[in-house]
């Protein structure tokens, strides 16, 4: 079986694949300190409650937007799995797709193995929209290559800069506004309602702007921890696809097992 990582600037997302079928799959909050020996207990607790054991994990492939975590998830896997991982973007597991903007190399790999993913299972050109720390959202075309984007502040982070640079604010939870209406009647009602619908409409703008610019039928898939929340609010996402990123790495460990 495939471990599969996907290390996030919030949260790492270890998922446990046979095949393109996610087994199982957790996530431990990122920290570059944690060592190789923390992630390694940590794990086979989990996998033990899962009836799985750690010599049944044949591969690891890692992507990465942190690149201070990546020596511990790399000695992790050599360690404790008795394999070197596998790196996305890296030989022999090369993104195989064209990155048509100034600075291929700074793109993340989150971004990039989203785009892979998405054109594997969706034809045509295509808007991938990944709720995470940041919002980013990625376009391609029918080739499968990859066109360029836009990053925006994503949900969490546009509610804590808010908490934190208004001192009379308090925290609220992120979800939809209980009364149907646009005009908050007290303080919370007021920072839902802006967050919430400020962010619905921001999708729904930017999707339109790109839509526009691509003039060809785009299709928009979403993903991330936070794609669900919008969910049935709003009619601009085509399909959800919550794993994608993790779906791409196996697509790309395929791929390099076949041409070995």
């Amino acid at each position: 079986m495939l471990l599969a990582i996907d290390a996030g600037n919030s949260n790492v997302v270890f998922a446990v694949l046979d095949g393109r079928r996610i087994v199982a799959r957790w996530r431990i909050a990122t920290d570059p300190r944690r060592t190789a020996d923390e992630y390694a207990v940590w794990l086979s607790q989990l996998l033990h409650l899962e009836g799985m054991a750690r010599d049944q994990i044949e591969a690891v492939i890692i992507a990465t937007v942190v690149p201070r975590a990546l020596h511990n998830l790399e000695v992790l896997a050599d360690k404790y799995f008795g394999t070197a991982a596998l790196v996305a973007g890296r030989a022999p597991v090369e993104w195989g797709i064209a990155l048509d903007v100034d600075e291929p190399q700074s793109l993340g790999a989150d971004r990039a193995v989203n785009t892979i993913a998405a054109h594997a299972l969706h034809p045509g050109d295509l808007i991938v929209i990944d709720f995470g720390t940041a919002t980013t959202f990625d376009v391609s075309d029918y080739s499968g290559a990859y066109k360029g984007g836009i990053i925006s502040p994503g949900l969490n982070l546009s509610l804590d800069a808010l908490v934190t640079a208004a001192a009379k604010l308090p925290r609220v939870a992120i979800e939809a506004p209980s009364r149907n209406s646009v005009i908050g009647l007290n303080t919370v009602d007021q920072m839902q309602i802006g967050i919430f619908w400020g962010y619905i409409a921001l999708v729904e703008g930017l999707v339109a702007r790109l839509k526009q610019e691509v003039g060809r039928p785009t299709k928009v898939i979403a993903t991330g921890g936070l794609a669900s929340l919008l969910t049935g609010h709003t009619a601009v996402f085509d399909v959800i696809e919550p794993d994608l990123t993790i779906q791409g790495l196996a697509i790309m460990y395929g791929r390099a097992h076949m041409s070995v």
